[in-house]
């Protein structure tokens, strides 16, 4: 990061956010592959539901509408549960509905 010493001010002061920034967005990332990894095994355990997105800190599943309340609570389960050592609590928020639209 170069711009980290630009006697710019505007330009040093983003630089020295992306680089605090940087750590907790890598972090996330990498939380967010084991839990898309963990609820696709957990997710076998319902033949109709399948992940079909992850967009950011979300994961879409798709699924009869019959098996939604099971597919949320192994959501919730799993990422709260994806990485215990934390030493923050991971909240997970489900929502439900008939189209991507509807969330």
């Amino acid at each position: 990061m170069p711009d980290i010493r630009s006697s710019n001010f505007a330009v040093r002061g983003a630089a020295e956010r992306a680089a605090m920034n940087m750590p907790i967005q890598g972090t996330e990332a990498d939380l967010m592959k084991l839990a898309m990894v963990a609820v696709d095994k957990e997710l076998e355990q319902i033949p109709s539901a399948r992940q079909l997105l992850q967009i950011h800190d979300s994961i879409l599943v798709e699924c009869d509408e019959a098996d939604a309340e099971a597919v949320t609570d192994v959501l919730k389960r799993t990422m709260e549960g994806i990485y215990p050592e934390l030493s923050v609590k991971l909240i997970v928020d489900t929502t439900a509905g008939q189209n991507w639209g509807s969330l």
